[in-house]
């Protein structure tokens, strides 16, 4: 019986992914975003009428593999791609600071808690994404 590699033989899957120029430089860098939750996700997606309707038709983007697309999110420290999320809210102005890491105040009052359970959990995975532009 001959074995054969089902991922050597399957084309890569190309996504759109959201660029943003870099100032001054004839450079793109790839867009990123915060999940629901917090953590820093790349932003791709499956179709460029997706990403064109969740960014606007001003957004630039580039076709990337999903192999090349994790190479440059790497380094970032960035593991999770959001693929197709149905939101992706503007990037921050500049001028508001770091964009790499959420400011936390030094101390914070601790919340009162409520002893009676959550009436609802927030579903993992909602689709929104909150570009920072980095």
């Amino acid at each position: 019986m001959e074995r054969t590699n089902p991922i050597m033989d399957e084309a890569p899957i190309i996504y759109a992914v959201p660029v943003r120029d870099l100032p001054g430089r004839l450079v793109r860098t790839v867009r990123t975003g915060r999940s629901p939750q917090g953590h820093r996700v790349g932003i791709a997606f499956t179709r460029p009428e997706l990403l064109i309707a969740a960014m606007g038709t001003d957004q630039p983007w580039e076709e990337l593999c999903e192999s090349a697309l994790r190479g440059m999110l790497r380094p970032l420290g960035i593991d999770v791609i959001q693929v197709d999320p149905l939101l992706v809210a503007p990037p921050l102005d500049p001028s508001v600071g770091d964009r790499a890491a959420p400011t936390v105040p030094a101390r914070v009052p601790a919340a009162p808690v409520d002893p009676r359970p959550a009436a609802r959990p927030v579903p993992i995975g909602t689709g929104a994404v909150f570009a920072h532009g980095r």
